[in-house]
């Protein structure tokens, strides 16, 4: 058994970086698994059900949210919740493929794959569902954070969500060690 894992949400200025830990059956007949970044929202949706509605399909989540980022930095936030999606997954894989070149250290076997999410279906599978779950935290924060427009951006740093953030400041769910929000703050401080 070969576990895929990926991760969503390296480069946001607010929400959780999300890995997930995917591990396929040899002949899952789930059509369409590709890299998330290539799929429309519905099409993610769609492959994600399939995948989670299926008892053969062993999956994990880890999730490392602002705070955690803040505190260890997004590298090593995202290297824990790979390891913590792999911890979920319920069963001890043989080896593990990890999507791009600095993937830290598991307890089995791991290969780095660059590009992975679109080289290796199993790597293609976790992008999916780490995106998919990543992007349904950000829709709650939007239920939870309305003024920063989350369900659009999804937390990126887009001009509308970086005038939101001038005009409202900062919520919990911010990540204050990310430019622009770090000098933002630092500016606060000065004046």
């Amino acid at each position: 058994m070969t576990a895929g894992i990926d991760e969503a949400g390296r480069g946001p200025l607010a929400g959780p970086v999300v890995a997930a830990a995917v591990i396929l059956p040899p002949s899952h007949g789930i059509e369409g698994i590709a890299d998330s970044k290539t799929l429309s929202p519905g099409k993610r949706k769609e492959i994600y059900t399939r995948l989670v509605e299926d008892d053969r399909v062993k999956i994990g989540v880890g999730v490392g949210d602002a705070d955690v980022i803040d505190r260890l930095n997004i590298r090593n936030a995202t290297l824990l919740s790979m390891r913590k999606a792999l911890d979920d997954i319920g069963t001890r894989p043989a080896n593990v493929l990890v999507d791009g070149p600095d993937i830290g250290s598991f307890q089995v076997p791991h290969t780095p794959v660059i590009g992975g999410d679109s080289l290796c279906e199993v790597i293609g599978a976790a992008s999916i569902v780490a995106k998919v779950t990543r992007d349904e935290i950000m829709l709650l924060y939007d239920r939870i954070f309305p003024a920063y427009g989350f369900r659009r951006n999804k937390g990126y740093g887009t001009p509308d969500h970086i005038a939101r953030l001038r005009a409202f400041g900062p919520c919990r769910v911010h990540r204050r060690s990310f430019e622009p929000l770090k000098g933002m703050l630092s500016e606060e401080n000065v004046g």
